[in-house]
């Protein structure tokens, strides 16, 4: 796998020690970013903010938890989508104004963004991030009434084009915003009497929440004293999730838009299975994405699963890395092959994507090396070959392998005996849904794209 996953957002209201929770939560959300790190909180009307660069468990202690009091927060983990680092990119985000402070916290990647700064630079608005979250606090306040911040919210949200699940807090109140193409998943949860709204509902199980329901595409929520109140800024409304989060982004726990992950990977599976099947000795998966893919698929064949590849649980994800060099020394001291399982075997490898290529190269003659006999990779979606621009960094069109080359090609890169994907069909037919985001295997994109810029 070569992507570089998105953000994680979380937010709470009206529960005592809001940051310690926000805490728990960000920690089961560290796979959605691993660059950095943030919680805010308000108490009494103040401000209060930690953030720093590293994991959360880095970042984070007692002494400055114990620092960020109040009964409202929200909390973001970090990947840079734009391949900007440095702490001022860090969120959430803190803004100071006559009519009141406020702090945001944005998943996902305004795709209109260069056209957004560019007319308010020239109408006098200065930055100082290069992030896209930024540009939203701008719109909220640019010449707008002093008075109904929800219209202001809504007039701003209807200005952004792409991907973002957004969360802004005042000091007494939460907005939760959703994209109107809904890419990415976002939900609101009950926790005594009070509420948690998360990126993924694997977050609501670390804070014992209750999940109540998905924030709908083009709504925005208003959580207070009143409790949730709905408002919907866009008649307008898709379901475009990202097909990405079930595939590999998502934790397996999570659940999406009423279909649990690790189903719908398991799905995944069975039907790569009905699609190629492959006679061999051994199924085995590559952690930890593609796991519950291969479970599927050695259900369905009878064919055993085998542990042929140990993770070691003190390395990041690859992808985190800003250089393909050391995502290749990345792999070798994440993966181990175990020797005992594979050695003399025909194994089907089941992996969730390829992207650049040399993960998976990497991988076979790691097996091979340790004396398997055939190696045939089955991949549990169709051929990435499609940048995404929705808040998900696959990097430049030409470094994307299937971009450039076709299934043999490929298979003849990555030294495997043979190699297939999931179609297009299966994959909708995994998660029982007739739509989603598969721009990255088809190149049919919803949005326009605009001036994207270094994006491209």
């Amino acid at each position: 796998m070569g992507v570089q996953h998105e953000c994680g957002v979380f937010g709470i209201y009206g529960v005592e020690n809001a940051a310690h929770l926000a805490y728990y939560a960000l920690h089961s959300l560290q796979h959605r970013g691993q660059q950095g790190c943030g919680i805010v909180t308000f108490d009494g009307g103040q401000m209060r903010a930690v953030k720093g660069i590293g994991l959360v468990s880095e970042v984070f202690n007692s002494q400055n938890l114990n620092s960020l009091t109040g009964s409202i927060a929200i909390g973001h983990v970090r990947y840079p989508t734009t391949n900007v680092g440095g702490i001022e990119n860090v969120q959430p985000f803190s803004f100071h104004h006559h009519t009141g402070d406020f702090a945001l916290a944005h998943n996902g990647n305004i795709i209109n963004s260069n056209e957004i700064r560019h007319h308010l630079e020239l109408h006098g608005s200065l930055f100082q991030t290069t992030s896209d979250s930024e540009l939203f606090a701008h719109l909220i306040k640019k010449d707008r009434s002093e008075d109904h911040r929800i219209y202001n919210i809504m007039d701003a949200l209807n200005i952004l084009e792409g991907a973002f699940s957004m969360i802004v807090m005042t000091a007494s109140r939460l907005y939760v915003c959703r994209d109107k193409y809904g890419f990415h998943p976002l939900s609101v949860a009950r926790l005594g009497d009070g509420w948690v709204v998360a990126s993924e509902t694997c977050a609501f199980d670390a804070v014992g929440a209750t999940f109540v329901r998905d924030v709908e595409p083009g709504e925005v929520l208003s959580i207070d004293h009143h409790g949730l109140r709905s408002n919907h800024y866009s008649t307008f409304k898709r379901h475009k999730m990202c097909s990405m989060e079930y595939i590999y982004f998502a934790r397996p726990d999570s659940d999406i838009e009423g279909c649990n992950v690790h189903t719908f990977r398991k799905n995944s599976g069975k039907l790569l299975w009905q699609e190629h099947p492959v006679d061999a000795d051994i199924v085995v998966g590559v952690p930890d994405s593609s796991l519950s893919a291969a479970i599927g698929y050695a259900e369905a064949s009878g064919i055993p699963y085998e542990m042929g590849l140990l993770k070691s649980k003190y390395v990041a994800r690859t992808f985190i890395q800003p250089t393909q060099e050391l995502r290749d020394r990345g792999v070798k001291m994440k993966l181990s092959p175990v020797r005992s399982v594979v050695s003399g075997k025909r194994i089907i490898l089941i992996d969730d994507s390829i992207v650049r290529g040399t993960t998976s190269r990497q991988i076979v003659k790691m097996l091979r090396d340790a004396g398997a006999t055939e190696v045939h990779l089955c991949i549990a979606s169709p051929k990435y070959a499609f940048p995404c621009y929705y808040g998900v960094d696959t990097g430049r069109p030409e470094e994307l392998i299937g971009a450039r080359c076709t299934e043999q090609e490929i298979c003849e890169y990555i030294g495997a005996d043979s190699l297939y994907f999931l179609s297009e069909d299966a994959l909708y037919q995994a998660g029982n849904r007739t739509d989603m985001c598969t721009a990255c295997f088809s190149g049919k994109y919803p949005t326009d794209l605009y001036d994207l810029g270094s994006r491209i």
